[in-house]
């Protein structure tokens, strides 16, 4: 009895110091949370506690979709471009110096139509009298499954709780390592340790240095899904013939949420589509049933900016632009010296003066 007494006593013991180890630890844990949630709140890296009349924090995040949303907030920009990386190059400052407005380049990599659709309800939401929109639509605004739920998000992150109008939810989602790792990132760059990843209107060259540009290397991205050969980019005649019921089916959903994001901004705001310019060889084959598709697509956008009062800017077309080969990094991305090029355009049409002169772009819609 003596013995089994003492095994019982040591087996309680034994309870009773894990009981305290696991609330010891469980407390422990509970302070390094709080601790860390502390932290990132006082350093707010992704801006939720933003405001009208408030700056944006330092962008140190490479993840547009976190950063944006406070440069939106922050009520410091009346105008914005929205799109993809086709429209990322285009300088914001060199827009608000030839429009007379404050841009931001919302522009973000491989934004979907839907997550550009969050970015432009967000900016017509926060920002009291919007200027200008320019608003990039690639090929993918024109895919016919481009709404499914699959089609809506990409492999990176997407934060809709920051485009919400609710505060309460932010805060708990960013105890995570990404955001202490941002938070750290800020806190080197207010020591003077690390500069800014993004420029506070959103700004980047996210294209190696022109001094760099490789013609041969270029070439080796432009024709890499056609076996490292050019392929014949000349119209296809005659065209394929596509039957009337089959023009019928093409459907082009995510245009609902362009004419949608659109129709939310005042009557006064100017409102510009571009089409941008993708090397040919990213273009359907003129004449194709893909063309004439991606036309009909166009014909779309068109008549949605006709609705809207919106001027379109197409250089979504065989062209000397699209077709000369030193003109771009890869299938998707121009350079520079075709960012300062489209800008000029941009604000000549901003302006409301005649269609610029470029033999590259077609202009339709009206001019103010």
């Amino acid at each position: 009895m003596a013995n089994e007494h003492a095994t019982g006593v040591v087996l309680g013991g034994a309870q009773e110091g894990w009981r305290r180890w696991t609330l010891t630890f469980a407390l422990a844990a509970l302070m390094l949370a709080a601790m860390l949630l502390g932290f990132i709140v006082v350093l707010d890296p992704y801006g939720a506690r933003v405001r009208a009349g408030q700056p944006a924090r330092p962008l140190m995040d490479l993840n547009q979709r976190f950063m944006y949303p406070q440069i939106v907030k922050s009520g410091a920009f009346d105008s914005a471009v929205f799109g993809t990386s086709t429209m990322r190059l285009l300088d914001p400052r060199i827009l608000s110096e030839g429009l007379s407005a404050r841009f931001a380049n919302l522009g973000m990599n491989a934004a979907t139509p839907w997550e550009q659709a969050q970015l432009a309800g967000l900016f017509a939401r926060k920002v009291a009298s919007p200027n200008t929109v320019i608003w990039g639509i690639d090929q993918t605004w024109c895919e016919a499954d481009a709404t499914d739920e699959a089609r809506r998000l990409t492999p990176r992150p997407f934060p809709p709780w920051l485009y919400d109008d609710s505060a309460w939810n932010d805060w708990p989602k960013q105890l995570n390592f990404t955001t202490l790792e941002i938070a750290l990132r800020l806190a080197a760059h207010r020591l003077g340790l690390q500069p800014q990843r993004l420029r506070g209107d959103g700004y980047e060259v996210f294209t190696p240095p022109e001094g760099t540009y490789d013609l041969a290397r270029a070439r080796s991205h432009l024709y890499r899904s056609y076996g490292g050969h050019a392929p014949d980019m000349a119209p296809q005649a005659p065209a394929v013939a596509v039957s009337s019921a089959e023009r019928a089916s093409w459907r082009f959903p995510a245009l609902a949420w362009l004419e949608q994001g659109l129709a939310t901004f005042p009557a006064a705001t100017r409102r510009l589509i571009v089409l941008p310019p993708v090397h040919a060889g990213a273009m359907p084959r003129e004449g194709s049933a893909a063309w004439q598709r991606f036309e009909a697509c166009k014909a779309g956008i068109v008549a949605i900016a006709a609705r809207q009062n919106a001027v379109v800017a197409d250089y979504a077309r065989p062209s000397p632009l699209t077709r000369q080969d030193s003109n771009y990094w890869d299938p998707a991305h121009y350079r520079l010296p075709i960012a300062r090029r489209i800008e000029a355009d941009l604000i000549a049409l901003g302006r409301g003066g005649a269609a610029p002169t470029d033999p590259a772009l077609s202009v339709i819609g009206p001019h103010r």
